[in-house]
């Protein structure tokens, strides 16, 4: 049995490779040795054991009397080691698992080491991480011995081991990519007030300044643009719109639709919708690629936003203000005092409820639920027809469109073939002094 100087030794190796303290050590050994001098004498007598933490030797006794520890000799050596390893493990884990726990929404470093079953096997130092499919950006390959940096999203014990969880496609990791890079926001002079993110493809981020005389977004780009393109390449291209956050819905959700141009942002604060008018020629570009552009602008500024172009806005403003004044069984002038009051559809109608119309427009309490009743039922017959005759315009749309194409394309085929026949008959002029020079 090692004691003394060479069982320091020992203890003080262990303690400095894995991290483990010296007094759990110390307990794990005592206890690995009574565990096998019980399996080996059976449970009769009490028996314990100290090491004394300054000598290293063992103390033993047995019913209170001092033992002899060279007795410790007979006792089975491998039931011992197997009891002291595995302590030692569940300490390792343990401390790992404290370690790891404490940097739960932060980033870390590490090296792909393997794949298993689609998942990235990370290798952290002392431990592995592992990042899911699910976890993982569609575009990005890794091989293995590259270098990796993810964001921890969950730690958890599982059996002897601790499984660290991985992210490369969480909101959060592109917030911390930012507090490295860009040291106002770590001094809180600028504040990041909201991200939202499609991995691979596109992020949005709102940030502001408490000090005017720091801008927000300049501080995010850096100098020639060096910050933002940094996060860029880490992020393997994805595209980052730096958003100045404002505490007008306005004029935020104005800023979170850039580069496109808005007329108007109409808001209805009931229902927490806003519909942004913007130019025929910037309709696209507000709504970006497969919708990409208003979708996180609805999830940045929490708005569910409408986009519309200035003339589909006019014809909807008008549908509206009809359905109000269709109400069926109102008094008289009712639809006017509605309009007036800031209830120009029937999805405000409806978000104002009976109560509401009830109590300010005078109506019974039957009334007041039939009227709020018939607005939901026409409220979805209104979106239908409206959602029918939008599509029946896109499509005359696309068919003069079509039709002006195949018009101009005519028209050039009909250029060419005049320009084609014009050629042949200046060949045919050259050609003809030539023969005749050719005679003479």
């Amino acid at each position: 049995m090692v004691e003394g100087p060479e069982l320091l030794r020992l203890i003080d190796s262990i303690h400095r490779d894995k991290g483990i303290g010296k007094e759990i050590l110390f307990e794990a050994i005592e206890q690995a040795l009574i565990t096998a001098a019980r399996k080996r004498w059976g449970p009769h007598g009490n028996l314990s054991v100290k090491i004394n933490r300054i000598t290293g030797d063992l103390e033993a006794y047995e019913d209170g009397r001092r033992a002899d520890p060279s007795q410790f000799g007979r006792i089975s050596a491998q039931t011992a080691k197997q009891i002291m390893i595995q302590k030692i493990r569940e300490a390792e884990r343990d401390v790992i698992y404290s370690d790891y726990e404490a940097k739960i929404d932060t980033l870390v470093n590490g090296t792909v080491q393997r794949f298993d079953k689609g998942a990235i096997i990370i290798n952290l130092g002392r431990t592995e991480g592992i990042i899911p499919r699910s976890e993982q950006i569609f575009n990005e390959q890794y091989r293995p011995g590259d270098r990796i940096r993810a964001y921890v999203v969950k730690v958890q014990k599982k059996g002897q081991k601790v499984m660290i969880i991985l992210s490369r496609t969480h909101p959060n990791l592109v917030k911390e990519l930012f507090k490295l890079e860009v040291p106002e926001i770590g001094d809180r002079i600028v504040e990041i007030k909201g991200i939202v993110r499609e991995p691979g493809h596109r992020t949005k981020i709102a940030v502001f300044s408490s000090d005017l005389k720091v801008d927000a977004i300049g501080a995010c780009v850096g100098v020639r643009g060096t910050r933002i393109r940094n996060i860029v390449e880490e992020l393997g291209g994805e595209k980052i719109d730096i958003v100045r956050w404002s505490d007008s819905p306005d004029l935020f959700i104005r800023n979170a639709l850039s580069p496109a141009e808005i007329t108007a942002v109409e808001l209805d604060r009931e229902s927490q919708h806003a519909r942004v008018i913007v130019p025929e020629d910037q309709l696209s570009l507000a709504i970006g690629k497969k919708g990409q552009n208003v979708r996180l602008t609805a999830k940045l500024t929490h708005w569910h936003i409408d986009i519309m172009t200035e003339e589909q806005a006019r014809r909807q403003r008008e549908r509206e203000r009809a359905e109000i004044y269709k109400l069926p069984n109102v008094p008289d002038g009712m639809p006017e005092k509605l309009l007036l009051n800031g209830i120009t559809s029937l999805r405000t109608l409806l978000v104002k409820g009976a109560d509401h119309l009830q109590t300010m427009y005078e109506l019974s309490e039957e009334d007041a639920k039939a009227l709020v009743e018939y607005a939901g039922k026409r409220q979805e017959e209104a979106l239908a027809e409206y959602a029918a005759e939008e599509a029946a315009a896109r499509e005359a749309a696309d068919a003069e469109k079509r039709a002006r194409l195949e018009k101009e394309a005519a028209e050039k085929a009909v250029t060419a073939a005049a320009a084609g026949g014009a050629s042949e008959e200046a060949s045919v002029a050259t050609a003809q002094p030539e023969k005749e020079g050719e005679k003479a």
